[in-house]
């Protein structure tokens, strides 16, 4: 062995020569080859770089007389002797003396080698001690990092396979960090759009761009039924000489916070759901339409089918009884979907009347008061939920998997019941859904009870309002008749409306229309006792303006009651018709060859004034004309002001040869809003 093939000259790497690109780089660890006098045979760029010494310089000369300090030349001899004689290598660190006269502190690994020839030669590596110490300590530091951090680490190389896991991410997703190794990324991440985040991960290994704090959502092998969350980050990993080595991803589990968000959202949208209820729900006092508002603030939101069911004991307002086991009788009222599905042919259509067994979870609902609920819904639930095996096989073919049923209570009374379903929505119903069900059913009863009882009794007074207006007969002498009572559609009770028809003497036909003011059974009732008064002192023959005269002392009598009258009698032998007015709106003459009007009467005071004489006016009707009587509700509103309504009133005459029946259909259907609040009484009548 000679030293020449040992000689190393020029600078430590040139143009040609790639950067430091590994570890030993970094450190920047050098060798140097001494022969067996200690003179230096070989030296490479990294020793000039430790030691100052250029190759030029080293070469050939005596190690420890070039950078050994003279106080620690006895020792570094007997080491370098016991090296050569015994084949043992030393390591350790001790002080070098630099080209530029300052002591450094050099880390050595020394042991001998020997060549083909017999001659034996020490070679010494050598790096800086602190720069050594420092790498150690930042991989242990590293190390333990990886190995303890709570959030899951991993190295990946440039094709996504894993090289590196911590023990974080083995319970992150559940798999042993050694069946990691080797897997690309898709096979291990337990989230939906994994090719996604391969795309990107792929873009930060050609960018060098970090992405960070990515959201996902999946459910791991680890925990299949529940969701959870984490943040992922990637980050390009690169030598010192910017070769890329791969990826390193991070993933923090962020479940509690992604659940807290969730939960937050939930009580967001639930006490949003609460406060679009209460201006949805029991908008009118309708029974029916309150049902329906109910089913439609319950889905999609809460439910994916909803149906609402009343007792029909409850409906008739009838007192329900205590209780018990037996049977029920329910009306459905309600029924809603969140999309098409065969469960809606399974559920009562609104309208019907089903009757359900004891044991049926609609009839638990409402003989206990309490919610029902199956959070998983098995096949032997479903005959408890359904009507009928047929309606169960169609609950099971759109996929009911959860259950909820709700009592509808008001003032302590159980009305029926709110019946949801779920069947796309994945999750079950838990414990706040049934708290917000119990909420929205809660102000439903209320208004579902406000409204049957305002039903009971508007349909009473309405009973007793119809069977006060006459039954006219068929025929009345040179006069064809027709007539229509229409009640108040929207939330105003019945009112004092009517009309009546009165046979005289001589062929003589009184024609009456009447407006008690006021609502409800009490204003019906004081309407029935004017219009027996009225026949009473119709049949004395008395004149128009005599009769109200009477009328309003009898109404002086009445407490807190006014009344608008107008009171005519035709006699066709004339064709004179006698009329008065007491506080009424004009009645309308048409008429063949002429335009529609008004007639023309002193307006006089309201009946129950008392002390004011009634005027009695005559005019003539020709064959073909109409006389047309009403009351303020048909042409009155609240957006429109009187004279025009009254023009329009007229429109609707200027074809007087129709149909009476079709001419009263006309005015009613063509002036009158379905949800007018005042009742019409409207009287037609055709001089034959």
């Amino acid at each position: 062995m000679t030293a020449e093939p040992f000689r190393s000259d020029g600078d430590a790497y040139g143009p040609e020569t790639p950067p430091p690109t590994g570890l030993l780089d970094v450190l920047s660890v050098s060798a140097l080859v001494l022969d067996a006098d200690g003179r230096i045979v070989f030296w490479t760029p990294q020793a000039e770089e430790l030691f100052g010494y250029s190759a030029r310089e080293a070469l050939g000369k005596y190690a420890a007389r070039l950078f050994i300090h003279p106080q620690h030349l006895k020792a570094v001899v007997r080491l370098f002797t016991e090296v050569l004689e015994t084949g043992r290598s030393w390591a350790g660190a001790f002080p070098i003396r630099h080209k530029d006269g300052t002591s450094r502190l050099m880390e050595f690994r020394n042991m001998r080698l020997q060549d083909d020839a017999g001659g034996v030669y020490a070679l010494g590596i050598a790096a800086d001690h602190a720069l050594l110490q420092r790498v150690e300590t930042d991989l242990a530091l590293c190390e333990r990092l990886i190995s303890q951090s709570p959030i899951g680490l991993a190295l990946l190389d440039p094709d996504l396979r894993y090289l590196l896991v911590n023990p974080a991410l083995e319970r992150i997703d559940g798999i042993p960090a050694e069946d990691h190794v080797g897997r690309l990324l898709r096979e291990t991440l337990p989230l939906p759009d994994v090719e996604t985040i391969e795309s990107a991960l792929r873009q930060v290994l050609t960018t060098g761009t970090p992405l960070l704090d990515q959201y996902h959502v999946g459910r791991p092998p680890a925990d299949p039924e529940h969701e959870h969350a984490w943040s992922l980050s990637f980050y390009r990993l690169e030598d010192p000489g910017g070769r890329i080595l791969g990826a390193a991803a991070s993933v923090v589990d962020v479940t509690e916070r992604h659940r807290a968000a969730a939960e937050a959202d939930r009580a967001r949208r639930r006490l949003a759901l609460i406060a679009e209820a209460s201006t949805r729900v029991g908008t009118t006092l309708e029974v029916e339409q309150t049902a329906r508002e109910l089913a439609e603030i319950a889905v999609p939101q809460l439910a994916d089918v909803a149906a609402v069911d009343v007792l029909d004991a409850a409906l008739a307002c009838r007192r329900s009884r205590r209780p018990d086991h037996g049977p029920e009788l329910f009306r459905s009222l309600a029924l809603k979907a969140a999309y098409p599905t065969v469960a809606l042919r399974a559920a009562d259509p609104p309208g019907d009347l089903a009757a359900y067994d004891g044991d049926r979870l609609v009839t638990l609902c409402v003989h206990t008061g309490r919610p029902v609920m199956i959070r998983h819904v098995s096949s032997h639930d479903i005959p408890r939920i359904a009507r009928d095996a047929e309606a169960g096989s169609m609950l099971a073919r759109a996929g009911v998997h959860s259950y909820l049923a709700v009592p509808l209570i008001a003032h302590g009374e159980v009305l029926g019941a709110l019946d949801l379903k779920r069947t796309r929505n994945p999750l079950p119903f838990d414990e706040d859904d049934v708290v917000l069900a119990a909420e929205l059913a809660g102000r439903a009863a209320v208004a579902i009870d406000n409204a049957r009882w305002f039903e009971s009794v508007r349909n009473t007074a309405l009973t007793l309002q119809r069977s006060l207006l006459p039954d006219h007969p068929p025929h009345h002498a040179g006069l064809d008749l027709a007539s229509r009572y229409q009640p108040a559609q929207a939330t105003s009770e019945v009112g004092g409306d009517w009309y009546d028809v009165i046979p005289l003497s001589d062929d003589k036909t009184a024609l009456v229309v009447g407006d008690v003011m006021g609502n409800g059974i009490d204003a019906a009732a004081t309407m029935g006792r004017l219009r027996t008064a009225t026949c009473a002192y119709a049949d004395l023959d008395l004149d128009p303006g005599a009769v109200l005269q009477h009328l309003d002392k009898i109404t002086c009598d009445l407490e807190h009651y006014i009344v608008t009258c107008l009171y005519a009698v035709y006699d066709p032998r004339t064709r004179r018709c006698r009329i008065a007015n007491a506080g009424h709106m004009p009645p309308a003459l048409a008429g063949p060859g002429h335009a529609a009007f008004l007639l023309e009467l002193p307006t006089g005071a309201p009946l129950g004034v008392g002390g004011i004489p009634f005027e009695t006016v005559t005019t003539v009707l020709a064959p073909g004309d109409l006389l047309v009587l009403y009351t303020d509700g048909l042409v009155e509103t609240r957006q429109h002001p009187i004279d025009d309504r009254l023009s329009v009133l007229l429109g609707f005459l200027d074809e007087p040869e129709r149909p009476l029946e079709e001419i009263c259909d006309l005015l009613l259907y063509g002036l009158r809003h379905p949800d007018d609040h005042d009742d019409v009484a409207l009287l037609v009548a055709r001089a034959l």
